[in-house]
C-alpha cells in the first residue's frame, strides 16, 4: 500500500501555497492601489504647482505687459527647479509660450494639442507628447483682477519619472512578498514540527488507524465505558454503557451532556478534583446496582478528564456465586474422595494382614455411618441440591477434624427454585467454611447447623466453638476484602451478606470467647420477590 505524504510535508506545502496565493493576491491589490495613488499624487503635485504659478503676480503682469516677459521666464525656471518639474510653461490666450525650459521655444505655439480646454477656462490633467517628450500635464487658467482670463499655465512631469516611481514601488512590493514567502515557509516548518510533537510523532494515517482500533476495542468490550473532559462534559460512551443506560431508563444520547446532570450520583467530579483512582465501587443507577472503576486521565501531568468502567453488579454476583458454588462442590468431592481413599487403604491393609474378623465390623460401621448421615439429611431436607451439598460439607468437616452436627429439629419440607437454592448454598456454605476456619486453633472443634421452617419462614443457624470475633472486626467482617487471615481473602462473608440482602432476609451475630453464632431469617414470600426483582 502506497504511503501518503508525511505530515510535515503536507503542512509545509499547504502553508507555502496559502502564503504564496495570499501574497500574490495582496501584491495585485497593493500594486494597483499603489500605482493609482502614485499617479494621483503626481497629478495633485502638478496641479498645485500650476495653480501656484497661475496666482503669481509676476505671471499676471507679464501677460498684461509683454515687457516683463524676461522676469516670468526666470520665475518659471526657479519653480521648475524647486518642484522638480519637467517644464513650467506660461501661455497667452493664443497658446503662445511666454516661458519654456528651452528658450528657443519661447514665442512659439504650445505643442501637444491638449491646451484647447484650458484656454476656454477649464482646469484639468492630461497626458500628451510635446517638444520634451511624453509627459503628465496639469493645466490651470490665469485670470486678471477683474476675473477675465488672460492666459494659462501648463506644468509637466515626465512620464518616465512616473513610471520609475511606479516600478520602484512595485519592486518594493515584490521584495516584501518574497520575504513574506520565506517567513511563511519557515513558519510552516515550525508549525509542522510543533503539531508533530503534539501528536507524539505520529503521522495522520497512523492516528486514524489508532482511532479505528480504539473505537473497535471500546465497542467490543463487555464492560460499560464512559469518559468526561475536565469540564465534566461526556465525551465518550461505548455500546455496553448505552445498553446499561437504556436498561436504567436514561438517555441514549449522553454525548455532550454534563455528567452531573446525566448521573447525579457520579463521583467522576471527585476523581478529577483529587486525581485519585477508585476501584470496585458500588453505585446505584436508577435502581440498577453497578460496580465501577474510576481513573483520572492525565496528560503532561495535567488532569484533562476521567474515565469510568462499570458492569451490572448482578452479572458480577452471578459469576461470583457460580465460582463459589463450583469451588464448594469441588471441595466436597475432594473431601469425599480423600475420605474414601483413606478407608480403602485401611481395608487393603486389613486384607493383607488377613484380619477378616476386624474387617467386617469396620466395613459395617462405615456403611452404617454413611447410611445414618444420608438418611438423616434426606429425611429432614427435601431440597435435593441442598441435601447433596450438606453431605459434601460433612465430609469436608471430617477431613478438617471438625465435628459437624446437624441439629435434631432441622427440617425443610419443600424444594426451592434453582435461583433460591444457589443463594442458600452461598449463605450456608460460606457460614460453614467460615466456622471451620475459625476452629483451626481451637481445642474443641464443633459446628452445629440448624435449618428450620416455621410460619413460612426459614431459620438458619450456624454455631462454632471458636474464640469469637472481637468488636472491632465485627464491624468490618462483612466488608469486601476484609480478612484477618491474609491477602486475597475476605469475600465469603461479603457474598453471604449480599445473598441475604437479595433474598430480603435478616442477619444477627452473637459472639463471645466461647464461640460465634450466625442467625439468618428468610421469609419465603420475600425470597421469591427478591429473586423476581433481581
Amino acid at each position: 500500500m502506497k504511503r501518503p505524504f508525511k505530515l510535515i510535508t503536507i503542512i509545509t506545502l499547504f502553508g507555502c501555497i496559502v502564503v504564496l496565493v495570499s501574497l500574490l493576491i495582496t501584491d495585485l491589490l497593493i500594486s494597483n492601489t499603489t500605482s493609482d495613488r502614485i499617479r494621483a499624487n503626481q497629478e495633485e503635485k502638478a496641479q498645485i504647482v500650476s495653480r501656484t504659478v497661475a496666482e503669481s503676480q509676476i505671471v499676471k503682469e507679464s501677460l498684461l505687459k509683454e515687457e516683463k516677459a524676461g522676469a516670468v521666464q526666470k520665475y518659471a525656471q526657479e519653480i521648475q527647479t524647486i518642484t522638480d518639474m519637467m517644464f513650467v510653461v506660461v501661455m497667452d490666450m493664443e497658446g503662445i509660450r511666454f516661458t519654456h525650459p528651452n528658450p528657443t521655444q519661447i514665442g512659439k505655439q504650445f505643442a501637444g494639442g491638449d491646451e484647447i480646454e484650458v484656454l476656454q477656462g477649464e482646469e484639468y490633467v492630461s497626458t500628451s507628447e510635446g517638444t520634451l517628450g511624453d509627459s503628465l500635464r496639469a493645466f490651470t487658467p490665469i485670470y486678471d483682477h477683474d476675473g477675465n482670463q488672460i492666459g494659462a499655465v501648463a506644468v509637466g512631469i515626465s512620464l518616465k519619472n512616473v513610471e520609475l516611481a511606479l516600478s520602484q514601488s512595485h519592486r518594493n512590493i515584490i521584495e516584501g512578498s518574497l520575504l513574506g514567502i520565506l517567513v511563511g515557509i519557515i513558519g510552516a516548518l515550525l508549525l509542522a514540527k510543533y503539531i508533530k510533537r503534539m501528536l507524539f510523532g505520529l503521522e495522520p494515517y497512523q492516528i486514524s488507524k489508532l482511532l479505528e482500533e480504539r473505537s473497535t476495542m471500546l465497542q467490543s468490550v463487555h464492560e460499560g465505558i464512559l469518559a468526561v473532559d475536565e469540564n465534566l462534559n461526556i465525551t465518550l460512551v461505548n455500546k455496553s454503557a448505552l445498553q446499561l443506560f437504556k436498561k436504567a431508563g436514561l438517555s441514549d444520547q449522553p454525548i455532550g451532556m454534563k455528567i452531573t446532570d446525566f448521573m447525579p450520583n457520579t463521583k467522576l467530579d471527585r476523581v478529577i478534583e483529587t486525581g485519585e483512582s477508585e476501584r470496585d465501587e458500588e453505585q446505584s443507577l436508577n435502581g440498577i446496582s453497578i460496580l465501577t472503576n474510576r481513573e483520572p486521565l492525565i496528560v503532561n501531568n495535567q488532569i484533562v478528564g476521567a474515565i469510568a468502567t462499570f458492569r451490572d453488579k448482578t452479572e458480577v454476583n452471578q459469576l461470583a456465586k457460580q465460582l463459589t458454588g463450583i469451588r464448594t462442590y469441588v471441595e466436597a468431592l475432594r473431601a469425599q474422595s480423600h475420605e474414601f481413599m483413606n478407608r480403602l487403604h485401611v481395608i487393603l491393609g486389613m486384607v493383607q494382614m488377613e484380619a477378616y474378623d476386624e474387617l467386617v465390623p469396620f466395613i459395617r460401621k462405615i456403611i452404617d455411618h454413611n447410611n445414618h448421615e444420608a438418611s438423616l439429611i434426606t429425611k429432614t431436607i427435601k431440597e435435593p441440591v441442598l441435601a447433596g451439598f450438606l453431605m459434601g460439607k460433612m465430609s469436608y468437616a471430617r477431613e478438617r477434624k471438625v465435628t459437624f452436627h446437624l441439629s435434631n429439629d432441622t427440617s425443610i419440607a419443600k424444594a426451592f427454585p434453582l435461583e433460591i437454592s444457589q443463594e442458600l448454598i452461598t449463605i450456608i456454605g460460606n457460614l460453614v467454611d467460615n466456622a471451620i476456619e475459625a476452629l483451626a486453633t481451637s481445642k474443641e472443634k464443633k459446628i452445629v447447623l440448624q435449618l428450620k421452617e416455621s410460619d413460612e419462614r426459614l431459620y438458619i443457624s450456624v454455631s462454632d466453638t471458636g474464640s469469637g470475633i472481637n468488636e472491632e472486626n465485627l464491624k468490618k467482617v462483612f466488608e469486601k476484602g476484609f480478612s484477618t487471615k491474609g491477602a486475597n481473602r475476605g469475600f465469603g462473608l461479603y457474598l453471604m451478606k449480599q445473598s441475604i440482602d437479595k433474598l430480603k432476609g435478616e442477619l444477627k451475630v452473637s459472639t463471645n470467647s466461647n464461640g460465634t453464632t450466625f442467625n439468618v431469617v428468610l421469609d419465603y414470600a420475600s425470597m421469591r420477590d427478591g429473586i423476581e426483582n433481581d
